[in-house]
């Protein structure tokens, strides 16, 4: 494995499907290359079939996730996703600063600031404390202009058209 020189931050934003996506085909190319990678969720409960084919045929991923699933307003949370979602960001940062990861990803992390479960300054001291070598990815709707101001690459997922306003709900397998 070849360690790289320069990490990069990336954030996948927008209304579009496939930000999570997105971020686990970069996690398996991180794989193919040897890195070492850290994946967090949050605001979601581990359970969906990529979350179950990572953590049972990839052992070398470190996953945690750091939150449930469910409806919430913003300001609103509900009993104890504050709390979680701000150990999972300290466990987070300790991933980061620790060094040993070449790719860490945090899906969901914009949803979480948006939904004010974490503070955008504890946001941006995570960003700014990631070693030279590790690429950082941020996942999740509503990205901070801020945040957006520092990355080296946004992508924004727009959509255009979605089967689930025809009533289609989650499949296992495509969204699940």
């Amino acid at each position: 494995m070849t360690r790289q020189k320069q990490g990069y931050l990336q954030i996948y934003t927008g209304n579009g499907k496939c930000k999570t996506t997105a971020s686990l085909g970069l996690t398996l190319r991180a794989l193919g290359a040897g890195w070492r990678v850290y994946f967090g969720q949050f605001m979601k409960d581990g359970e969906c079939c990529a979350i179950k084919a990572i953590t049972e045929r990839f052992p070398e991923i470190t996953y945690a996730h750091y939150g449930q699933m469910g409806f919430m307003r913003k300001g609103h949370p509900r009993m104890g996703d504050a709390e979680l979602a701000q150990a999972g960001l300290a466990e987070a940062l300790s991933a980061l600063k620790s060094g040993q990861y070449d790719l860490v990803v945090l899906d969901e992390l914009n949803v979480t600031l948006f939904m004010e479960l974490v503070s955008l300054e504890d946001v941006l001291a995570l960003i700014t404390s990631r070693p030279a070598h590790t690429e950082l990815v941020l996942t999740g709707r509503y990205a901070h202009a801020e945040i957006i101001e520092l990355a080296d690459l946004v992508t924004e997922m727009t959509e255009i058209k979605h089967y689930f306003n025809q009533g289609v709900r989650a499949r296992v397998g495509i969204e699940k």
